[in-house]
């Protein structure tokens, strides 16, 4: 196992945790040379906060432990393309890379509705990469919303 799919497979497992949270299963992993510097979840209803997204929650976790609030040579794992203001935090955290597993074609601010990433505007721009464990992470999402209909 390469250690993107390792990485990868924590995210999956942050998201598992959060469907048995009753919420939107994502999950984020944040890891620099290695090592796990951050672990997270979607929080958005038991927080009551819409800006409790996985990627969010583990910046501000990942900064937290390397006390700095910049995350150069970092790679964030997230099952689901980043939306629009995980994208900006990304590029704010000046994150290397970005791995996500499926689009979100409704939401996604990497590549579906938008490329804040790598805009040509930006004074910082994130390597992404799309499609690992692609399966898996669409299969979390539409089962749980299959069971909220």
């Amino acid at each position: 196992m390469t250690d993107d799919a390792r990485f990868m497979e924590l995210a999956l497992d942050e998201a598992r945790a959060a469907r048995d949270e009753d919420e939107v299963p994502i999950g984020a992993v944040i890891v620099r040379d290695g090592e796990v510097l951050a672990r997270a979840h979607n929080r958005t209803r038991s927080e009551c906060d819409p800006t409790a997204h996985a990627e969010v929650l583990a910046i501000r976790r990942a900064t937290a432990s390397v006390g700095w609030l910049r995350l150069e040579g970092c790679t964030l794992y997230t099952t689901v393309e980043p939306c629009f203001m995980c994208a900006g935090a990304i590029v704010h955290a000046r994150l290397q890379r970005v791995v996500w597993g499926v689009r979100d074609e409704k939401f996604g601010g990497a590549v579906s509705l938008g490329q804040v990433l790598d805009h040509p505007r930006a004074n910082h721009r994130v390597r992404g990469e799309e499609g690992l464990a692609a399966e898996a992470s669409r299969t979390l999402l539409q089962e749980f919303f299959r069971s909220k209909r």
